[in-house]
Formats: structure tokens, C-alpha cells, sequence
């Protein structure tokens, strides 16, 4: 393996650190509005964000020398396959970002990043009935995943919360969103396609925000701050940053830095919002932190697995 560039490194680990705290500012700003109105808000912004990126990387696509016309003719095939991969990817995009926000209404902030990180063991599990194959360190990981989700949420009564069921629903739908970019990004420009399911997402969730609440002017002004943060940080920064950071390096290992969001979660929501955790939970942590890493350590690659690479929380 080559030596990997510390520059690639320290951008994918601000990723993390930014997707970490995406959390805290996801709970404080259900204090003032509601789920759909939070997605709403900071897809719409994210979206925004992306729009001076896609000018600027078209700018300097046209300094380069006039291609051909068979190159012209593939462009008009890549931005339809964009579109429809946008359209796609902001579907699911939809259900899982909402579905965590709910999440965050009933549980812990560092709880919910542990169990939103379980996407990384979820994709290729999913990929099985895409008749894609798995290694077996996967199903060691599954386990020592399962083992740690019991501990983190399983009460003493044998019953999962609301709040840990919604946000495991999350990482599920996150799962299908990265099997979704697995197949669409390699075919189209992927900063296009982020930008095109930011807002189909908030479309989708405004939308909603219509039908199942009362979103007002002054409620959004109240959550501004963490509105922004995740609007302009986690999702049009940290994605920029996760595209210059993946250049050039082993995505597998890309992957492991960008899963340390979770223990940044738990960090956050320690630091910022007093959450504490009890042993048992800590514990639980530490087993699906274990997980996460044996699950991403480089190794063979199948023939025909699944990219594992992640996208804003």
C-alpha cells in the first residue's frame, strides 16, 4: 500500500469532525422546529452551496483543450444518467435524513451517530442480494455490531427505543443511498449529482413540512445556527472535502477516517450538550466502534463487492 498523502488524511478526518458535530446542531435545532423543516432547511442550503463548486470545476473544464465530438455526444448521456441518479440519491436521501432527525427527538446524540454508523456494515450486507460477495470479516463485524447495539439500546425490559429503532431505520436507508451512488457515481460527475439530491430532498421534505407542520419565520430565525451549520458545513463543505480528500487514496482506508464521525458524536454531544453515557452503553460503543473498524480494514477485495464509501450525514 502506498504511503498515504497527510494533506488527504487531515481533510477526510475534517469530514469527519464535521459530520461528528452535524449531530449536536440536529437535536438543538429540533428545540425550535420540526423534522421536515430542518431537513427543508438544510438540504435547500446545501444545495446552494454546491452551486458556486459546479461553477467553479466547470470553469476550469473549459480551459481544457476542445474535446471530441464522441465526448460531446457522452456528456448529453452523463448529465442524464446525473439527473436520475440525483433523483434517486435525494429519495433516499429523504428517508434517511428524516428518519434521523426524528431519531434525535427520543435519543442521545452519540447513541444516534453509533447507530447511523452501522451503514458501513449494512452496505454489504445488502449487497448479498445484489449477488455481491462478502468477505467473511463482514459477518465477524455483524456480529460484534449486533453484540454492541444490544448493549447501547436494548433496555432492561428486552425493548428498543423509538428514538435507537428510527435512527437504525436510518442507517438502513442510508445503506440503500450508498448502494445507490455505488452504482450511479462511477457514470456521472459527483459533485452535480450531490447538488441534484440536495434538492430533491428538500423538495421532498418541504413538501411534508407543508402537509404535517407549521413551519414559522420565526422558529427558522430561532434555529438559524444549527440550520447553517449543517446546511453550509455538513452538507457543502464536508462533501467538498470528502471529494478532494478521496482523490489518490484507498478508499477503504478513506472510509475508516471518515466512520471516527461516531466517536465524534459521542464527543460532541458529551462536550457540548452534557449527554453522558452510562458503562453498559460505553461498552456497546466500544463493540460497534470495534465493528466499524474490522469492517473496514484493507484486505482482498472480492470480485464484485460493494463500494463502502460515505456520504453526508
Amino acid at each position: 500500500m502506498k504511503k498515504l498523502p497527510w494533506r488527504n488524511s487531515l481533510l477526510l478526518f475534517l469530514t469527519a469532525l464535521i459530520w461528528g458535530v452535524a449531530f449536536v446542531a440536529q437535536s438543538v435545532g429540533m428545540d425550535y422546529v420540526g423534522a421536515f423543516t430542518f431537513s427543508f432547511s438544510r438540504c435547500i442550503i446545501g444545495g446552494v452551496v454546491l452551486i458556486p463548486c459546479i461553477w467553479f470545476l466547470n470553469r476550469r473544464k473549459e480551459e481544457e483543450p476542445e474535446k471530441k465530438a464522441s465526448e460531446k455526444r457522452d456528456k448529453k448521456a452523463e448529465r442524464r444518467i446525473c439527473v436520475i441518479g440525483g433523483v434517486c440519491c435525494g429519495i433516499a436521501l429523504f428517508f434517511a435524513s428524516n428518519l434521523q432527525q426524528f431519531g434525535l427527538k427520543y435519543t442521545t446524540v452519540g447513541k444516534a451517530g453509533f447507530i447511523t454508523a452501522l451503514y458501513i456494515i449494512l452496505v454489504p450486507v445488502l449487497g448479498l442480494f445484489m449477488k455481491k460477495r462478502v468477505q467473511g470479516k463482514v459477518w465477524i463485524s455483524v456480529t460484534l455490531a449486533v453484540a454492541g447495539l444490544y448493549l447501547l439500546c436494548i433496555t432492561d425490559g428486552f425493548s428498543l427505543g423509538t428514538g435507537d429503532l428510527l435512527v437504525l431505520l436510518c442507517a438502513l436507508m442510508f445503506s440503500v443511498h450508498i448502494l445507490v451512488i455505488d452504482y450511479f457515481s462511477p457514470k456521472t460527475d459527483g459533485v452535480k449529482m450531490s447538488c441534484i439530491q440536495f434538492f430533491v430532498c428538500g423538495i421532498l421534505s418541504g413538501i411534508a413540512m407543508l402537509i404535517f407542520e407549521e413551519p414559522s419565520l420565526g422558529a427558522l430565525l430561532q434555529a438559524w445556527m444549527p440550520i447553517l451549520y449543517a446546511g453550509v458545513l455538513s452538507c457543502g463543505v464536508a462533501y467538498t472535502l470528502q471529494i478532494v480528500g478521496q482523490k489518490d487514496m484507498d478508499p477503504t482506508v478513506a472510509s475508516l477516517i471518515l466512520s471516527l464521525e461516531s466517536v465524534v458524536s459521542v464527543l460532541a454531544g458529551w462536550v457540548l450538550l452534557g449527554q453522558r453515557l452510562s458503562l453498559r452503553e460505553i461498552s456497546g460503543c466500544v463493540l460497534m466502534f470495534a465493528a466499524i473498524i474490522l469492517a473496514q480494514l484493507p484486505g482482498k477485495k472480492p470480485a464484485g463487492s460493494v463500494s463502502d464509501e460515505r456520504e453526508p450525514a
